[in-house]
């Protein structure tokens, strides 16, 4: 695919969604049972590798392909002082994820995966939402295509996260109109801004509510006028997954409000999607309740560049080696009752 060239046509494929392999899922089901362990007592790692197997198409899933995917982006409400840090460090954290020096090159390189960084304009900052839309419809389909594009088919996971000075003020405009609420409701404090920060936040969200608030039934226009060209990028990688039945492990508060359109655009839109963990961001929690995701970690992270989501990669790595490694009991010649 070269990009989306219409809201329409990214539309349709919204709605064009292919679901799991059943016959992988209930082999991979199958196998689960004949296991040399008491039924559920791996918990969750079970359910994970029964995911994994079916949107992989594999009775036994593996994650020999895994690739974190951040992108980064400019936002233009970030001269409304609603951040701790000035808007130039997304730049230069962009230039250290390049060095190597970054939380997320460690922690890719701990899990065994490729790290691909993908700035988007980030020398142009979206347009202040709380007076126009962000982007404009050509600036959101291309940020949409290229994080469709980002995706490579064939892998076998893909773990995605951001680099964005504002865009948490970005993800609680967003999942505010897309699920209810106020500013007060969902702004959190995104790396460190004291009260009279938070409060400043919290009116801007306020304002960009106001200003969009006849998008409130078009999730695809809500994430254009209050979203980012990171979370548009992350919105796009998700689809773009979606097409090619790769499974996906979202990072935090961020990546889950660029994802959530989605579920609201198809009832199974996020099927694919796991939450890596919850973070210590306000509202996260809230919000992986209203997509309907259930985290694998609470470890009270909040950094973003997919710190989370990677970490989470070593409870799927477990899932999957158990599930593909485990004898039967007719292998072990263990009773199973």
């Amino acid at each position: 695919m070269n990009g989306f060239s219409t809201l329409a046509h990214l539309k349709a494929a919204c709605r064009d969604l292919p679901e799991a392999d059943p016959g992988a899922d209930e082999a991979a089901r199958a196998r689960q049972g004949q296991l040399t362990k008491p039924p559920g007592s791996l918990g969750r790692l079970e359910d994970m590798a029964v995911w994994l197997a079916g949107w992989q198409g594999r009775e036994k899933p593996r994650l020999d392909r895994v690739e974190v995917i951040v992108f980064a982006g400019s936002h233009g409400i970030t001269a409304r002082g609603v951040s701790a840090f000035p808007a130039e460090v997304t730049a230069q954290m962009v230039a250290n994820f390049s060095a190597g020096g970054a939380a997320i090159n460690q922690l890719a390189h701990a899990a065994g995966a490729g790290l691909k960084v993908v700035p988007l304009s980030i020398d142009r900052p979206t347009v202040d939402f709380t007076g126009a839309p962000a982007m404009n419809e050509a600036a959101f389909l291309a940020a949409v295509s290229t994080g469709y594009a980002a995706v490579t088919p064939g892998t076998d996971l893909i773990a995605l996260g951001e680099m964005g000075i504002g865009n948490t003020t970005a993800a609680a405009a967003l999942a505010a109109a897309l699920f209810g609420g106020t500013g007060a409701d969902w702004a959190g404090r995104g790396t460190g801004v004291d009260d009279a920060g938070l409060q400043r936040k919290a009116a801007v969200i306020d304002a960009g509510l106001a200003r969009h608030g006849e998008r409130r039934a078009d999730p695809l226009g809500l994430l254009a006028a209050l979203g980012g060209r990171e979370l548009a990028a992350i919105f796009g990688a998700t689809l773009a997954a979606r097409h090619h039945r790769i499974p996906v492990v979202l990072d935090g508060f961020v990546c889950t409000a660029a994802a959530a359109p989605l579920g609201r655009l198809h009832a199974r839109g996020l099927a694919h999607a796991v939450a890596g963990h919850v973070s210590a961001e306000a509202g996260h929690r809230r919000l992986l309740e209203a997509v309907g995701l259930s985290p694998l970690l609470d470890l009270g992270m909040r950094l973003g560049e997919a710190s989370g989501a990677c970490v989470a990669l070593t409870i799927l790595h477990a899932a999957a080696a158990c599930h593909a490694g485990m004898a039967t009991f007719a292998e072990a010649g263990v009773s199973d009752g």
